[in-house]
């Protein structure tokens, strides 16, 4: 039903290929136009408009080393670091 197309960047110029699965997730998210950009150049144009992250620092409530979180620590709330997060939820 698909076939690959070949695209050019609007923003750089170079060709990239518009796959036929591609395709097929546009059409059922029910997208109407074909991608305007590659890959490189959509990802450069995200990061550039989202803002850098402030970040906080708190003390981990389990093993007691600095953790930087992306939000504002409160004191009712438990912070926890990245590894005891992740044994956490493992």
């Amino acid at each position: 039903m698909y076939e690959d197309k070949t695209l050019v960047c609007k923003d750089c110029g170079k060709e990239f290929i518009f796959s036929a699965g591609e395709q097929e997730f546009y059409a059922s998210r029910g997208f109407e136009n074909e991608p305007q950009r590659c890959k490189a150049c959509r990802d450069a144009r995200k990061n550039s408009t989202r803002g850098e992250r402030q970040m906080y620092e708190a003390i981990c409530a389990n093993c007691g080393k600095v953790a930087r979180v992306p939000f504002q620590p409160r004191e009712d709330r438990p912070v926890y670091c990245s590894d005891c997060f992740a044994k956490m939820k493992g």
